[in-house]
């Protein structure tokens, strides 16, 4: 009997029937604006006029342009700080409400409280505690203690620093609950047997809990790093790339193109590029720490 026969005896025909309505959906609404993006980046295009084959007119537009490299260096600027602040904090909060007797659900809903709140309220809401004027929210509440007024996001400096904390405060909560779920699957015997070797909090962190979380942590990192180079709504929203261009990013500039300057072609082109980017990087990535994950 051959492995054709086989299959159709065994359901694989039916079950193929049966998911087929949905692979067609799926690729339709997810393959094809894929498909559809790649075709228009060797376009120029309005979306209103017949496109014009441009060959590779739009990506030397795009790598030529000044405002390119800005957002690159901004992206990850933005990246770089997103991962030393972003990145520890769900862990150690995690790990610090795992080793409560009492309210640990309490907390666990007040961590996830921020991701909760609407994306674009929070962006405004921030805006509005970064007001540089010594009445602002954040600089009233240092004054208490002697310090400010800050500029906050009015500064070139201060700005993306800025979206990096709004977006830690915004993005934690999540992580924290995805810690907090891989940490009851650490052995407690474990953790008994670092004890009667008189390991400490931190050496039980560093010899038990950070091993045993070692895929976990692995998967979080790349998929932080995924999204920080896709940041768009705090910058968008809390400074439109301001001030003097400290916060342009990749995604926004990708905006700027096809909203600001109609140019379809020169979106879809950056969307390629980083698409690649990230596909690439993913790949080594993994590649990379493959032994990591499962040693």
């Amino acid at each position: 009997m051959s492995a054709t026969i086989r299959w159709v005896r065994g359901g694989g025909l039916s079950t193929l029937l049966l998911l087929l309505p949905l692979l067609l959906v799926f690729s339709y609404f997810a393959w094809f604006p894929i498909g559809r993006a790649v075709v228009m980046s060797f376009q120029e295009t309005n979306m209103v006029t017949d496109p014009v084959w441009v060959g590779l007119a739009n990506f030397r537009h795009v790598l030529e342009d000044p405002l390119f490299w800005t957002s690159v260096r901004n992206t990850l600027y933005f990246t770089g700080l997103a991962l030393l602040f972003g990145y520890p904090v769900p862990l150690v909060l995690a790990v610090v409400m795992s080793e409560l007797r009492r309210g640990k659900g309490l907390y666990s809903a007040l961590a996830y409280l921020p991701v909760v709140v609407p994306p674009v309220v929070a962006v405004l809401l921030w805006r509005f505690f970064y007001d540089a004027s010594q009445t602002g929210v954040f600089n009233t509440l240092l004054g208490w203690v002697g310090l400010g007024p800050f500029s906050w996001i009015q500064d070139t400096s201060s700005a993306m620093p800025s979206l990096v904390l709004q977006a830690t405060w915004a993005n934690a909560g999540a992580t924290v609950l995805i810690y907090l779920a891989a940490l009851t699957a650490v052995r407690g015997d474990l953790y008994d047997a670092a004890e009667v070797d008189g390991a400490g909090l931190w050496h039980k962190i560093w010899h038990v809990t950070l091993p045993q979380l070692r895929g976990i942590l692995l998967i979080t990192l790349i998929l932080q790093v995924i999204a920080t180079f896709q940041v768009f709504t705090e910058p968008y929203l809390m400074t439109n790339g301001g001030p003097q261009n400290a916060t342009v990013t990749v995604l926004l500039q990708i905006y700027n193109y096809a909203f600001r300057f109609g140019d379809y072609g020169a979106a879809t082109a950056l969307s390629v590029l980083l698409a690649l980017f990230l596909a690439v990087l993913s790949a080594v990535y993994f590649r990379l720490t493959r032994s990591w994950s499962t040693t």
